[in-house]
């Protein structure tokens, strides 16, 4: 493969294997395990002096191939396949700490991400300070001598906040901590957090890039060293493995990923914009948009906005329900970054249990929804809203 390859040649051509049949499309390799020629090749595999497959659960050819896709589109040296976007995260977090570490992670996260270090790290004696991300003095305060991981997300779920990756990643160094960052709402055509400093970079593939509503999966990628020596024995013995078909769904999802996300971006910017202007809005955070808070952040490590819009209705509860029942088009889902736009209400389902004084300091109101923009013609969703804002009482 060609070193001078850009993104979109890489996502329909990077990591292929074929087998001696020649396949146009990458092959299923459903298999639990591997047979060996001999005794001695066995050994030879155990021991590592051979690269060859194991077991499904530490690895497969099409699961090799995906990961070797992912690497070429981030930059990474190394990559696993996961279960799920909630496997990628706990692992990569968990697998580096022991008793006594401290963990400090901005407290703007998805509900899950956000229990696995406030709720489930503690249970094992990991101690967790969450702070407000969007300020750098913030992180540097919360450091501790113990501190081992820092862990954001940037956008961030729901509210589209963004953190200065690499101011937090400077911090990180400083201390011999390592930052791990959860880019799904960019997705990787928009921010490279490795370029930017980041240690760690995790996807739910789940979203963008199946990006149509088929199967779950994530992806942990980094330097080699630190999938060997920190991820790999964590993978192998607790087994977060990605099943083959899965891998091979997301192999063939990414060969449109370039395509899908431009289409949810230019329709995302242009239903912000119109949003903007209705009276039932209250506010609108975009961050292709000069009036985002963090303009100025967004300048320096994001190449593209978001697929996604997070406002919020003048009506609270009322108004964030009837507008979502009355859409036509967009439909009512938790997921995001499918070619279908899906619109979600987050104070009644992902972020439904955090306290209402969490919800607050995160800016998620009764009247906060969050869109995120399918492939459909752009036209149609602007008229949806439309319709549907009728409906809306200013």
């Amino acid at each position: 493969m060609s070193k001078n390859w850009r993104p979109a040649t890489r996502l329909v051509h990077g990591g292929t294997l074929r087998s001696q049949y020649g396949e146009t499309s990458e092959a299923i390799f459903m298999t639990q395990g591997f047979v060996y020629e001999s005794s001695e090749a066995a050994e030879a595999r155990f021991k590592g002096e051979d690269d060859g497959f194991i077991y499904a659960r530490y690895g497969s050819p099409t699961n090799d191939m995906f990961e070797k896709r992912m690497c070429l589109l981030e930059g990474a040296e190394e990559a696993r396949a996961t279960a799920s976007g909630m496997a990628a995260v706990a692992a990569a977090i968990l697998c580096q700490l022991r008793a006594g570490d401290h963990i400090v992670a901005a407290r703007a996260l998805f509900g899950s991400c956000r229990w696995v270090v406030e709720t489930l790290a503690p249970k094992y004696g990991i101690e967790c300070t969450l702070v407000d991300g969007r300020h750098l003095e913030n992180w540097e305060k919360a450091i501790r001598p113990n501190t081992r991981v820092m862990f954001l997300e940037s956008p961030t779920n729901p509210t589209l906040e963004v953190i200065d990756i690499a101011g937090v990643a400077r911090l990180a160094n400083q201390v011999g901590a390592k930052l791990v960052v959860d880019n799904v709402f960019a997705t990787p055509l928009f921010q490279k957090p490795l370029e930017l400093g980041a240690h760690v970079v995790v996807y739910s593939a789940t979203k963008h890039i199946d990006g149509q509503g088929r199967c779950l999966g994530g992806v942990v990628l980094s330097s080699k060293e630190w999938i060997d020596e920190e991820f790999q024995d964590y993978f192998r013995h607790t087994g977060p493995a990605m099943s083959p078909f899965n891998a091979w769904t997301l192999l063939k999802a990414v060969e449109t990923l370039p395509l899908r996300v431009r289409q949810q971006t230019q329709s995302a910017a242009k239903i912000a914009d119109f949003l903007a202007e209705q009276g039932q809005v209250a506010r609108v955070v975009y961050p292709g948009r000069a009036d985002h808070p963090q303009a100025d952040i967004i300048a320096k490590q994001m190449t593209g906005g978001s697929t996604l819009v997070a406002f919020e209705l003048k009506g609270g509860k009322a108004a964030a329900f009837a507008l979502q029942n009355a859409l036509r088009i967009v439909e009512i889902s938790n997921n995001l970054g499918d070619s279908k736009s899906l619109i979600t209400h987050p104070a009644t389902t992902t972020h439904k249990n955090l306290t209402d004084e969490a919800r607050a300091e995160l800016g998620i109101s009764g009247g906060t929804v969050r869109l995120s923009c399918g492939i459909e013609d752009t036209d149609d969703l602007l008229e949806d809203f439309a319709q549907a804002l009728r409906k809306v009482p200013a």
